[in-house]
């Protein structure tokens, strides 16, 4: 058995040693140049370094674990790895009979400016508010960040943040122009540390999970987003969602597209699914 391992800001060698002693593989650091110069790549990291990584896991398509070890664990947790007992769990099973193997969806974002290039994410993208809050997130302190840094600039930014003009069209359907709080489109159910923004998502059904929620004043907002942590949001009449495997999102000015976490690019952005592009180790 032949390991990779990639380590993520909050991730050491030393984040190896229980990996290495449950198992006889030989270990790297750093994406392997072919696909067959290893069997299994480890990520210790959060959504953001897997995030950073995905073109290369799609084109090598070796079989990945996570080890959650990042600010925001959001894929992870949708994986079913909690933490690394989980991940060590699924790591022996793997390399005792390689069986508890699954292949999952990715979101695909295509900049329209720049139709060529295509950003994958694997959890939650977002415009408005939520890549907003996201922005002011990667500008706190790495332990600041992981521990309810999310939550920490959302307060403050839900009072300053003014509504977008946006049109968000799905399943052929153009859309018209209205003033927009966010729209949220998911692979995964949570984002932001254990947010329910799509509950009925699933990594696997080949659909993408639309959330779009649109101009409240800010108070019904601060009542709103606590229910988000629980999925309960969908039952707002303020709250659109829907399933679609393929969107548009349009502004009248360019504003940020975030997706994991991580700044992607700005509207016009088309989002799509990528079926089947991902094969991970689960426990």
């Amino acid at each position: 058995m032949r390991a990779v391992a990639i380590l993520g800001p909050n991730a050491s060698e030393k984040s190896l040693q229980s990996f290495q002693r449950n198992s006889n593989a030989t270990w790297h650091i750093g994406l392997p140049a072919r696909p067959n110069d290893c069997d299994a790549i480890l990520i210790f990291g959060g959504d953001g370094t897997v995030h950073r990584h995905l073109s290369e896991l799609v084109r090598l398509q070796l079989p990945v674990l996570v080890v959650p070890c990042g600010s925001g664990n959001d894929f992870a947790r949708a994986l079913g790895v909690r933490g690394t007992r989980d991940a060590l769990e699924a790591w022996k099973n793997f390399t005792s009979n390689g069986s508890n193997t699954r292949t999952i969806d990715l979101g695909v974002i295509t900049d329209l400016s720049e139709p060529s290039r295509e950003h994958y994410f694997c959890c939650v993208g977002g415009v408005g508010l939520d890549a907003e809050v996201a922005r002011r997130a990667d500008q706190l302190p790495r332990w600041l960040l992981a521990h309810g840094g999310y939550a920490l600039s959302l307060l403050p930014t839900m009072f300053q943040f003014a509504p977008v003009s946006m049109k968000v069209s799905h399943d052929g359907n153009l859309a018209q122009a209205k003033p927009t709080i966010l729209a949220a489109f998911a692979n995964a159910p949570t984002y932001g540390g254990g947010m329910k923004i799509a509950p009925r998502a699933q990594l696997d059904d080949g659909q993408l999970d639309l959330c779009v929620i649109s101009n409240i004043n800010p108070l019904k907002l601060l009542c709103l987003f606590p229910t988000i942590y629980f999925g309960k949001h969908l039952r707002r009449p303020e709250v659109e969602y829907l399933q679609t495997d393929r969107l548009r999102i349009e502004t009248e000015q360019p504003i940020d597209v975030y997706a994991d976490g991580e700044y992607v690019c700005k509207t016009p952005v088309d989002v799509s699914v990528a079926p089947k592009a991902l094969r991970v180790i689960t426990p």
